[in-house]
């Protein structure tokens, strides 16, 4: 099943609530909160107490996407600020299992992240303990970045590990994209500007999930 889930980089902050509320009302799964620290990737958003006011908002599943070095530090606060998923960096500096184990204990649904030039296989041995696995189609850091289509093989060969859990992709995803990483097997899209972009959020989101869906095997 597709799931969407807008990402709240691209909407407008000077008036958050309405921006979540509209995408909830439009029929968005769940909402994805890009976290970066200005050390991992070259920017930075916000952290848990952004993440504890959203939360107080919606009824929508809060997906949070750790593009921080130490996930490790931060695990717990983002947990009790309200995150029911929690991605972090195998390209990160702590060691995996180590957060995972954290997550493990907090509750919360465990994702790994991975940057489009990181292989696969260093994946291999936490896909059991995994939930989800976010494949990057941009390289992480700024919003409105342009889909790398090279990424696509990446979700087929996912599949092809034995990973049955949920398979995100981040980045570029709008109705051209969506059905082509539908048709490889993933499962939860992110999209940005392509939903906080329109006026219509409700048309936005329902465009997504059709071209998505009607490419699905």
């Amino acid at each position: 099943m597709i799931k969407i889930l807008p990402s709240l980089l691209s909407a407008d902050f000077t008036r958050l609530a309405f921006e979540v509320e509209s995408v909830e009302r439009g029929g968005a799964d769940m909402l994805h909160l890009d976290v970066m620290d200005g050390h991992f990737v070259p920017n930075l958003t916000f952290g848990p107490p952004l993440v504890a006011s959203v939360n107080k908002c919606t009824n929508m599943a809060l997906d949070c996407h750790l593009m921080i070095s130490h996930p490790l530090r931060y695990v717990d606060a983002f947990a009790k600020a309200g995150a029911d998923w929690i991605s972090f960096h195998i390209e990160a500096q702590d060691e995996p299992g180590k957060v995972l184990d954290a997550l493990e204990r907090l509750g919360v649904k465990a994702g790994i992240a991975i940057n489009p030039d990181t292989t696969l296989y260093r994946l291999r041995p936490l896909l059991p303990r995994l939930q989800m696995v976010l494949v990057m189609s941009v390289f992480p850091g700024f919003g409105g970045q342009k889909f790398i289509p090279e990424v696509v093989p990446r979700i087929k060969e996912l599949r092809e590990m034995g990973f049955t859990g949920e398979i995100e992709v981040d980045g570029g995803i709008d109705v051209t994209t969506a059905p082509i990483v539908a048709a490889a097997g993933a499962t939860m899209l992110v999209a940005g500007s392509a939903v906080f972009k329109p006026q219509d959020r409700a048309a936005a989101i329902t465009a997504i999930r059709a071209a998505a869906c009607g490419a699905q095997v």
